[in-house]
């Protein structure tokens, strides 16, 4: 049966999750949306199961360490099948989306089928059984993608207006591949964050027992790059983990490494926090 428009509902907002505001470091979780609305499913042309792999399995939950330390973070609840608030506005692919004709994007990720919708996936094929026009596109943007960004940035801006300097830790998780560090910390090669921020999260890591890496082979997204200024002291970081650090074989649930894997996320969170506090934040009489 065809879809009517009527049948194509909002999707889920985001949350924040509040904190107390006491370290300068703000958490994001993307892409661990797992909440199907029917319309989009009878969208897709294999079901539910074929969206899952764009999923970063169960990191809303990994983040519960770092939380206690009284973080405020920003989750999404829309799947990213739906929207992938870690693509920019204006990441669209005519493969996907109807568009003006000679209209879209032609960046690599879009070319890739993993843009602002995502379109296709290597292993899976084609997503969709049709392109979404211009008045779902808007929808979905309203309901899932602007709120995301407007509760990042007004999250930020209320943690530097205490302390001066801060940072946004962006939490993914990833595929394993052959040779593939376990932990990615992504900086898009030096623009997001101070040097001394993507060492302190990389040398954690390690510290952590963690094989870790810079910028390979995920240097970070849209999210990173539209809320960082290292220059006015907004530091952003995507933080990539290895999923057979976490979930067990079947990749789904939580494995053994579950709570390492939390520890390491709340370890990242409190030496840097720390580290940007001892250099000088703002005194609370500044607010």
């Amino acid at each position: 049966m065809p879809l009517r428009s009527a049948d194509l509902g909002a999707l889920a907002p985001p949350r924040l999750i509040p904190g107390n505001g006491r370290l300068p470091v703000l958490l994001s979780v993307p892409h661990a949306g797992r909440d199907y609305p029917d319309w989009l499913v009878r969208l897709s042309r294999r079901g539910r199961d074929s969206l899952r792999p764009l999923e970063d399995p169960l990191v809303d939950r990994l983040v519960w360490r770092a939380q206690t330390l009284g973080l405020a973070c920003v989750i999404a609840d829309a799947p990213r099948a739906a929207i992938d608030c870690n693509r920019a506005e204006d990441e669209l692919d005519p493969a996907v989306i109807s568009l003006p004709p000679g209209t879209g994007h032609d960046g690599w990720r879009v070319r890739a089928g993993l843009g602002l919708i995502p379109g296709r996936l290597a292993a899976g094929g084609e997503l969709w059984r049709r392109r979404i026009g211009p008045a779902e596109l808007k929808a979905r943007l309203d309901t899932a993608w602007r709120p995301y960004h407007r509760l990042v940035a007004e999250a930020l801006a209320a943690l530097q207006r205490r302390h001066g300097e801060v940072l946004l830790l962006d939490c993914h998780s990833m595929p394993w591949r052959s040779g593939q560090a376990e932990v990615v910390i992504g900086d898009r090669h030096g623009s997001t964050a101070a040097a001394f921020v993507t060492n302190l999260c990389r040398s954690t890591a390690e510290e952590q027992g963690f094989s870790a890496a810079c910028n390979e082979p995920y240097a970070g997204g849209h999210i990173i790059a539209a809320h960082s200024a290292p220059v006015r002291g907004v530091h952003a970081i995507q933080l990539e983990l290895d999923r057979r650090c976490y979930l067990d074989s079947a990749g789904r649930a939580p494995g053994l490494g579950f709570d390492r894997s939390a520890r390491l996320i709340q370890a990242i969170a409190d030496t840097v926090g720390k580290a940007l506090l001892d250099r000088g934040a703002l005194p609370l009489a500044a607010e």
